[in-house]
Order: C-alpha cells, then structure tokens, then sequence
C-alpha cells in the first residue's frame, strides 16, 4: 500500500539516484519498507548475509559475482536477458519449485522517447527478487518513497501487488501528460490558421507511438495481476489492492482506447488539410490555365506563316487580334467567379 506522497521532491522523474548500486536489499520493518544500506564494497560475505536478511532485493545490472550470490537461493540459475524477453504466456507467468515468476513490462524514457522494459520477478515465501537491466522511474520513485517511510508491506507478496499498483499510477499519470499534449496538437491542427501540419503529423506520430507503448505495459500488467491472483492464496495480502488495481488498469485502457481514436482523427484531420492545401494550390493552376488557354490559341492561329492570311493586310488587325485575347482570357475568369469557383 502506497501512502500519499509529501511533495514533488519525491517525484521520480525529478530526483536522480547519486550512485549506481547493483543489489539494493529492503526489510519489511514494522509493516513499512526499509532500504538496507550495503557499504561493503562487494565482498561476498556481506553480499550473502544482506540476502539472507532481505525481503526485497533489487538486482540491477547485476555483475557475475552477485548473480552467483543470488543463484544461491534458487534451484535454478537467474534468467538470462534473452528469457527475460520472450514473449510467449508460459515463459512470462510460471510457478516452479523456486516460486511465482512474473516477467512484466515497465514503461522507460530514452533519448525522450517512451519505451518498455522487461522486470523479472521471482516471488518466494519469504523473498522478492526483481531482475533488471535499466533505471526505471517506478522503482526509483518507490525507493524515494520507502525511504520517507511511505511504502506500507506486511510480507513479499503485498510488496509485489504494491509495486503494480504503483505502477498503474505511474502509467495513469504519462497518460494525463500524454492528453494533455494531444490537446496542445488538437489546438494547433484545428484552430491555428498557420499551423505547422508537417510537425503536427510528427507529433501525432509520436503521441501515437508512446499511447501505444502505454497500453501494452497496461495489458501486461493485467495479465500479471491475474496470474498472481491465480496462484497466490486465498487469503494471501494485498489480494484486494490487486483487485483495486485490475479495475484501475481497466478505466485506463478506456481512457487509452479514447486516445488512439483521437490521434487517429487528429490524423486523419492533418493529412485533409495538407490535401485541401494542395487542391487549393493545383486549383489556381488548374484555372490559370484555362483563363490562359483562348489567348493562347488566338495568338497560335496568328502566329502560323502561311502566304495568304486575310488578317495580315488589315490595318488594325493586331489591336483587334490583341483585344480578342483579352477578352477571350478575360471571359472564363468571369465565368468561374460567377459560379463561385473563385
């Protein structure tokens, strides 16, 4: 269970960790989350005795040596990044001897651009192990907040539901700034008469791209809450914040549904304009031509070499041919504006 946040110091996106530390072990002390500080450089003494006190640990980018000290709990060797990937059901949700095993997607930023990242969880009795290969907002928030005493967790399961829930918060809130961006794009596209429809088109392309990332973390994570419903006990802890969490999860893939349809018409509306634009441009063309095409013809018929043109002996045969043509170009142009074509 998460308790409210203190302010914005504690917003994961604004707060950088000050060093990279591959094991982070945590202890669940009087109902509450307690990071366990691990100062001893590596050596395998202390790594194996951080372990056995641990309810959580966090391996991030684990070296050799501390994947070795965590094999040590297990019947089998970590999952390697290659079967942290996979995407089939039965290589992502399996319970085995060493436990619940839980491969879900969680949404990362790079280069400024949304992306997902594959956690690996390993649920035992008396231990979590998560498996990571990257930084990620929703374990380092979660961290911020254990620190300041905000992360309530009786036991490794409720820890488990806590950080999917914390998760679906994290997703809820990129989904708020995603619509709030979509609503500056809309405003552009079909309000501002000098708007930018290359760009536009750009960043509806991303918006789309990140709304879609969003929604598969989202379907990930339901999958993951219902197999751990599935699998933990009847009256396991934090069975109803996981309930909690699977109905949140389907309001926001309603409200990630209404997104796509707007991008899509956004979209669509973009590339009608950039068409109406270039109808517009191929219309006075078009027109142009045609004003331009009688005078053309008057000035080819009297512009051909024969020896006997009737025309050619009169003595005001160039201002008549000279006022034919205007009145010949002049004569559609009035026509197109009496129909409105203009």
């Amino acid at each position: 269970m998460l308790l409210p946040a203190r302010g914005p110091a504690y917003d994961a996106r604004l707060v950088l960790p000050r060093r990279v530390v591959m094991l982070r072990y945590f202890v669940i002390d009087q109902d509450r989350i307690v990071e366990h500080n691990n100062d001893d450089g590596g050596a395998t003494g202390a790594i194996d005795n951080a372990l056995q006190r641990a309810h959580w640990i966090d391996a991030f980018d684990a070296t050799d040596a501390e994947r070795a000290a965590l094999n040590r709990f297990l019947t089998d060797e970590l999952p390697e990044d290659e079967e942290v990937e996979e995407i089939e059901s039965s290589a992502r949700y399996f319970v085995d001897a060493d436990g619940i095993h839980v491969h879900s997607l969680f949404l990362s930023q790079h280069d400024g651009r949304h992306d997902t990242d594959t956690v690996a969880f390993i649920l035992q009795p008396e231990r979590l192990i998560s498996l990571r290969d990257d930084e990620l907002a929703d374990f380092r928030l979660l961290r911020l907040r254990a620190r300041a005493g905000q992360v309530e967790a009786d036991s490794p399961q409720t820890l488990l539901v806590t950080l999917f829930d914390q998760k679906v918060e994290n997703l809820a809130d990129t989904v708020e700034d995603l619509h709030l961006d979509l609503e500056k794009v809309s405003h552009t596209v079909l309000e501002d008469e000098d708007a930018d429809y290359e760009q536009a088109i750009d960043n509806l392309a991303k918006l789309e791209d990140s709304a879609g990332k969003i929604r598969l973390c989202l379907m990930d994570t339901q999958r993951s809450i219902s197999f751990l419903l599935r699998h933990l006990p009847a009256r396991a802890p934090g069975r109803e914040t996981a309930r909690e969490t699977l109905r949140d999860v389907d309001t926001l893939m309603s409200h990630i549904a209404f997104l796509f349809d707007k991008i899509n018409f956004l979209m669509d509306s973009t590339v009608s304009f950039i068409n109406i634009e270039q109808n517009q441009i191929i219309k006075i063309f078009s027109i142009a031509a045609v004003v331009f095409l009688p005078p053309t013809l008057i000035a080819s018929i009297y512009g051909m070499n024969f020896e006997h043109m009737p025309e050619l002996a009169w003595q005001y045969g160039y201002p008549m041919a000279i006022g034919l043509m205007i009145a010949a170009g002049i004569a559609p142009y009035l026509f197109f504006k009496h129909k409105n074509w203009l």
